[in-house]
Order: structure tokens, then C-alpha cells, then sequence
């Protein structure tokens, strides 16, 4: 009974130093993955600022969960490794793994970018993320991006942009003119053919720029982002509808070369992580508005105008024309615009009998 009894307390001893030795294999194992990969992903926002520049923070955190520590991703925000609009040159030329920015920002690279974040009386955010994912926009934001190296994804929408902040009124067409206006991509085109003057600002600008009179007037975001950056403190008129930003598309940015040394899950990982976020985005947006735009009526008694009709409609009449104008212009372009305004002709026909018919059904 003594030798048998040795026996099992010298099985049972085996059997724990087993367990052990096979837990130190997992955690070295873990760890050794854990530590493998670490990527640098660099926006053009604040850093941690509402909305636009917590997406990607959450993106990271979500690839970090769903990886189980495999794919660590640090966010740098405008500033820290690089000025708001270096972005896209830092994906491309591999010097960081990924970016998250606003596509319509890389006009001046390619013009055909543009269509990829928002255009002048163009789709909204539903419209948006069909024609991107189920409407081929993907397969074309993919082909536009190829020569620079880079793999784009939605990474999050605004939904229907604010019209801007005002120091002054606009009652009609000769008040655009000669008016210094932060306003980027097609829709600063369109400003500029009716006789005003864009201006390109990263966002950590803007509030100076409008109260030190360096420019005239400004459009951000809506009323969640505007709020944080004070700019009801700069400017008396905030305007309504954003005509020139009905549907804004973020993105996240990937240099290939990069993407490609990831295994088959771990991209499987990063591209299903930016679709959660593309969509979190608009829901946080839709929400945080809501509130944002209680206060700044009801706390800081800002003045909320609609743009005339007369004005919204001699705008719309000028966009069509830049943009059909500016995509001949571009072989690239032009393919996308057809490609966009085909999606957007069948999509407007069935939401006037449904979305927007319930729109009207219950004002």
C-alpha cells in the first residue's frame, strides 16, 4: 500500500508539472505573438477627439481583442509623428502601417478620391455604405488607390454635415462672393465657380482661423464635433443643410505590403474590424448630434438658419456642372463618377417612395 501510495503522488506529481509546463508553453506562445507585430496608425485628427479621432482608437482596441494580442496598433494623432495631411504619403511610402483620414483630401494625388468621401448633393450615409459595399464603390476605391500602394476601407460616416458657421448672413448668391471659407473637395470647387474662396484647414486650426478674421466662415463636422472645438464661440450663424457633405465617409488606409505579411485571419480581423467601426461611427454621430445641438441653442443661444431655397438651388445647378466638368477632365474620375452617378440615380428612385416619403410622412 506504501509503494502504491508513492506511486500516485508521484503520478499526481507528474501530472501537475505537466499542467504547469503546459501553461508556461501557452503564455510563452502567446507571448511571442503578442509581441510579433506592432503597427503605427497615424490620422488626421486631434488625438482622442470625439467622433472622428476615437474611431480609430476603438479600431485598434477591437483588433487587439479579436487577434488575442496578436496585432497591436498605436494611434498617433495630427501632430505627434506628422502634420494632418501627410497621411496618405506616410501609408504609401510604408513609413507607417495605416492611416485614417478623409479621402477628398488627396485631390491634388488623385481626383477620383473625392467620390470616396462626400460630394456636393451626393449620396447620404445609408447610400453611402450600399454603394461601397454591395454597389461596387469598393472594387473601385480599391482600383483608384492601387498605384500608391495602399488598401483602403470605410472606416465610419458623419451622416448629413452641418452647412457651416457664419459671421455673417447669406440671403443670397452675392453673399458667397469674395467669402474665405474652410471648405475642402468638390465642394470648395463649387465655392470657388460662384465666386467665393476655399480654404483647406486641418480642424486644430480652424477656431483661430475664424475668430482672428483669417477666414470669413468654416464647416467641420455637426453640431457633436463643432461643439468640442468651441467654434459657437467664433462665429454667430450656424447654417443648415451641408449640401456639400451629405454622406461623409471616413477611411481607414493599409499599405499593402503591410497587409500582405498578415496571415489570412488577421486580415480577416482588420478588414471586419473597420466595418464595425464604419458602422459605430454613424450611430455614435446620430446620437451625440442630438444633444450637441440641444445645447448649443439652449446653452450658448446660437442662431440656427436655413440656407435659402433660391441659394440651395443655384448651388446644386453649379455642382453638377463642376463635377461632371472636372471628371471629364481626369480618365480615372470619369469612370468613377459614371459608376457613382448610375448608383445614385436608381437609389434616389426608391428612396423617394421609402426613405424619404416617410421623411415627409412624419414632419
Amino acid at each position: 500500500m506504501k509503494n502504491k501510495a508513492l506511486l500516485m503522488i508521484s503520478l499526481a506529481g507528474l501530472l501537475v508539472w505537466g499542467c504547469g509546463g503546459e501553461r508556461e508553453q501557452v503564455q510563452a506562445a502567446k507571448t511571442t505573438e503578442v509581441d510579433a507585430i506592432e503597427w503605427k496608425l497615424v490620422t488626421s485628427w486631434p488625438k482622442n477627439f470625439p467622433g472622428l479621432g476615437m474611431a480609430p482608437e476603438r479600431f485598434a482596441k477591437l483588433v487587439d481583442e479579436m487577434s488575442n494580442g496578436r496585432l497591436k496598433i498605436k494611434v498617433y494623432g495630427a501632430g505627434e509623428l506628422m502634420p494632418a495631411f501627410e497621411v496618405f504619403d506616410a501609408v504609401s511610402q510604408g513609413s507607417v502601417q495605416m492611416g485614417h483620414s478623409a479621402a477628398y483630401y488627396w485631390k491634388g494625388k488623385t481626383p477620383a478620391a473625392q467620390f470616396f468621401t462626400s460630394i456636393p448633393f451626393g449620396l447620404n450615409a445609408q447610400e453611402m455604405n450600399g454603394w461601397l459595399h454591395y454597389g461596387g464603390g469598393m472594387q473601385l476605391w480599391e482600383e483608384v488607390y492601387e498605384p500608391f500602394g495602399i488598401l483602403p476601407l470605410a472606416g465610419g460616416n458623419t451622416g448629413v454635415q452641418m452647412g457651416g458657421w457664419f459671421n455673417k448672413e447669406i440671403n443670397s448668391m452675392e453673399d458667397l462672393k469674395g467669402l474665405k471659407m474652410r471648405l475642402p473637395g468638390l465642394g470648395g470647387e463649387v465655392l470657388k465657380r460662384v465666386g467665393g474662396v476655399p480654404v483647406t484647414l486641418p480642424g486644430r486650426e480652424l477656431y483661430t482661423a475664424l475668430q482672428t478674421g483669417a477666414i470669413d466662415a468654416t464647416e467641420w463636422v455637426g453640431p457633436f464635433n463643432d461643439l468640442a472645438f468651441g467654434l459657437h464661440k467664433a462665429a454667430k450663424f450656424y447654417y443648415y443643410p451641408g449640401w456639400h457633405e451629405p454622406g461623409t465617409t471616413l477611411e481607414f488606409m493599409i499599405n499593402k505590403d503591410a497587409f500582405s505579411t498578415l496571415s489570412p485571419d488577421l486580415q480577416s480581423i482588420v478588414k471586419i474590424a473597420a466595418r464595425a467601426i464604419n458602422q459605430d461611427m454613424l450611430d455614435e454621430y446620430t446620437t451625440r448630434h442630438v444633444t450637441a445641438l440641444e445645447s448649443l441653442i439652449n446653452d450658448h443661444h446660437v442662431i440656427i438658419k436655413q440656407f435659402p431655397d433660391a441659394v440651395m438651388k443655384e448651388l446644386a445647378k453649379v455642382s453638377e456642372v463642376v463635377i461632371r466638368e472636372q471628371s471629364k477632365q481626369d480618365k480615372t474620375m470619369k469612370k468613377v463618377y459614371d459608376a457613382y452617378m448610375e448608383y445614385q440615380v436608381g437609389v434616389r428612385k426608391y428612396h423617394l417612395i421609402s426613405e424619404d416619403a416617410y421623411s415627409r410622412l412624419r414632419q
